[in-house]
């Protein structure tokens, strides 16, 4: 997946979970990504975050940080 993409999806599920409140939003947006995305991009995202989180939001950093990283295959 294009760096560029991720970003974009990830950045469109805290806005999504933005109304919650900033604590509930990084909780939830760490859920869903969990939940949801295959562990491939979940490693394109902890690597993208460790090299500067170029155009994440700041609930999207928070939430990788509560993610376990995914073993790579």
């Amino acid at each position: 997946m294009e760096t560029r993409d991720m970003v974009r999806m990830a950045n469109q599920i805290a806005d999504f979970f933005s109304a919650y409140g900033h604590d509930e939003a990084v909780k939830e947006t760490a859920n869903h990504i969990r939940m949801f995305w295959e562990p491939r991009m979940r490693i394109q995202l902890h690597d993208h975050v460790a090299k500067g989180a170029e155009g994440l939001k700041a609930v999207v950093v928070e939430a990788v940080g509560r993610l376990t990283p995914p073993k790579a295959a």
